[in-house]
This record gives structure tokens, C-alpha cells and sequence, in this order.
């Protein structure tokens, strides 16, 4: 099975005023830690992959070739995913792609590309009335609805506005954080794009090459103490962990070790599932052992949910209010200084895609 999406990661920041700002870590009030659940909405259809892993995965050919019949899409797990966190008490963020499509938007030189097929092919519209059904329903409900910043947007301010009124359009209210796809950052532009949008978050710190906390245990605030816009490191990216379906005890051994790091440290620990990763004919394991680290960690004492409730719940845009946090001693003090763009540093974390992934 390929495993979709994997990108290097981005450590080597930049940050507004050249040094890394201090770490807090707010816990909510009878809570030992904090576990932030996100899902990237990359492909909801099973489309061309059919094909792909029909001709590459020889054992899994007749498989793969059924997932074209009419009405078979075991990439969709809406409901699924509703159903399962709903049976957890648990709400968690769906951050939604406005991806260029490869025959509407791309140069016809990209049409034969391997990156092109992987980038802008068999990708959805999120105005499509079943998506945007679906994308409702979870809004209804309780789940957060944000922007999952398409690959070009991350240095694109204009491309990234444009994808943010869309998916406010469907929700019908403004979306509040996100995540930058293929987690691509300018920093500290990237941030200042977002910012200057009215998003409050970003949860593009990270990689899936390695689980961890790469970034510290908390939150920081790349542009001072005294701002409202807040990075939410990823802790666990599916993909970084041991491929549960088949080793699911080194898979779950992983998981657990963060979950008790994050208790002893009251981390905030942000993980991500794709939503395709849900199906168990897809990706074995993998719905399985989401379901149990949500359990495990609501048995440790986590607050557990979407990073957007976490905000408002620990009131982070109250910048005069530091209640519920703590400042990492070792961490370097100071707000962002004024800087012009001619001596800002500027760091860029573009990933190009690996033949092999995202299918």
C-alpha cells in the first residue's frame, strides 16, 4: 500500500523577528493535556487510483478494479468519520482543498506529468452540491470546518483568499485556521498571508516523515505575545507512524509513547488523519487505531477536539489573558520587532511530489 502525501517537513523556520518565540502550553481547567484532532479533505473519490493500484498492487488487482463500479467510492467517509467520533464524544476540524484541476487550470505540458496526474488530477469541487452537503452536515454538527490551502497558495495570498471565501461560502460564516497542503510555508509569510485573511491558526508546522513533538510540547505565536495568531505544531501524521495494517502493535507502541509524553509534558498534541484513511478496505488499521488513541487519551485526562474550539475554549486571541498557560522557561523572551521586508529572513518549505505518493 503507498502511502499518500508524504512530505519532508519544514524545520528549518524562519520565524518574523529571527528568533523562535517562546512556548506555551495552555491546558484546560481538570485536564492533564490536550489532544487536537484535524482531518485534510484531499480526495474524497476514488477516481483514476482505481487504475494506478490495479496495475501496481497485482495482489490487490481484482480489489482495486471492483472500486469502479458505479456507486463504490470507498474514499468517502463522511459519515463514517461523524459516526465514529460522535460514538467517542469527540469533535475534531475537516480542513477543506480548493485544488486547481489538472485539464481546467494547469499548462497543457503538465497534462503528462507524473506530478501534474498526482498534484491536479481526479481532485474535487467543494461547491459540488454532494460535497457541500456533506461539508454542512459536518458543520451542523458541531465539527470545525477550515482551509486546507491548496499547493500553490502557501506564496499565492491572493489564490488563498480566493479559497478561503469558498469554503466560507458554503458553511455560510468565516473559518477560523487551516493547513497549508503538502504542509508547503513561506515563513514567516506564509503566516503573515493567513493572518492578514483573518485566520487564527495554522497547523502546518510538522512532518510526516517522523512522529514527535519536533517543535516543543506547546503553541507558539510567530508574530509575539501580544498577537492573536497562533501555530499549532502536528505531532502525528498517520503516515509517520508504523503501517498499522501490518504492524498495528509497533503502530499503536508509537502512539502510545506520545500520548504519555504529552501527559507527563501537558503538551498540546495535534495529530492528522486523512479522511480516506478511515477506510478499512483501503487502509487497514489505521480507523482502528484513531478510534483507540482517542480513547487512550481521554483515559489519560486529555481534553480532547478541534483546534478551533481549543482557541476559543482557552481564549487565545485574548492576548491580556494568559489563564490555563505556561511558558517554557528555556524558551527565548520577547515580542516580534519591527522589521522591513528588505532585512526579514525568509525560509521556504516547498515539497515536491515523490512519483510514488498521494495516488
Amino acid at each position: 500500500m503507498s502511502r499518500p502525501d508524504f512530505l519532508p517537513g519544514n524545520d528549518d523556520l524562519t520565524w518574523p523577528d529571527g528568533r523562535e518565540p517562546p512556548e506555551e502550553r495552555p491546558v484546560p481547567d481538570g485536564h492533564e493535556f490536550t489532544l487536537l484532532l484535524t482531518h485534510d479533505i484531499d480526495r474524497p473519490y476514488k477516481t483514476y487510483q482505481s487504475i494506478y493500484y490495479a496495475l501496481t498492487q497485482p495482489d490487490r488487482r481484482a480489489y482495486h478494479l471492483s472500486t469502479l463500479r458505479p456507486g463504490v467510492n470507498p474514499y468517502w467517509r463522511f459519515e463514517d468519520l461523524m459516526a465514529l467520533e460522535d460514538d467517542l464524544g469527540v469533535r475534531s476540524a475537516c480542513y477543506v482543498l480548493d485544488e486547481q484541476r489538472l485539464f481546467r487550470d494547469r499548462p497543457v505540458t503538465e497534462w503528462l506529468t507524473m506530478e501534474g496526474w498526482q498534484l491536479f488530477a481526479g481532485r474535487y469541487d467543494p461547491t459540488d452540491p454532494e460535497v457541500r452537503d456533506a461539508l454542512r452536515a459536518l458543520d451542523d454538527g458541531g465539527w470545525e470546518i477550515g482551509l486546507h490551502g491548496s499547493y500553490e497558495s502557501f506564496d499565492d495570498p491572493e489564490r488563498l483568499a480566493s479559497e478561503k471565501e469558498t469554503v466560507e461560502s458554503i458553511v455560510g460564516h468565516p473559518v477560523t485556521g487551516g493547513r497549508q497542503h503538502y504542509l508547503n510555508l513561506v515563513t514567516p509569510d506564509t503566516w503573515e498571508h493567513q493572518r492578514a485573511l483573518g485566520l487564527r491558526y495554522d497547523c502546518s508546522l510538522g512532518t510526516s516523515a517522523e512522529p514527535g513533538f519536533h517543535h516543543g510540547h506547546g503553541i507558539r505565536r510567530p508574530f509575539g505575545a501580544d498577537d492573536g495568531f497562533v501555530v499549532f505544531p502536528l505531532t502525528i501524521m498517520e503516515q509517520s507512524i508504523p503501517d498499522p495494517g501490518a504492524e498495528f502493535d509497533a503502530a499503536w507502541a508509537t502512539c502510545e509513547d506520545l500520548l504519555r509524553e504529552a501527559r507527563e509534558e501537558g503538551a498540546v498534541m495535534s495529530v492528522l488523519w486523512h479522511l480516506r484513511h478511515l477506510a478499512p478496505a483501503e487502509f487497514p488499521g489505521h480507523r482502528r487505531i484513531y478510534r483507540k488513541l482517542i480513547r487512550r487519551a481521554q483515559e489519560l485526562g486529555a481534553w480532547v477536539g478541534s483546534p478551533g474550539a481549543f482557541y476559543e475554549e482557552m481564549d487565545l486571541g485574548d492576548t491580556g489573558n494568559s489563564a490555563g498557560a505556561s511558558t517554557d522557561r528555556s524558551a527565548t523572551d520577547g515580542s516580534a520587532a519591527e522589521r522591513s521586508d528588505a532585512t526579514r529572513g525568509r525560509t521556504t518549505h516547498r515539497t515536491a511530489p515523490d512519483p510514488s505518493e498521494d495516488r
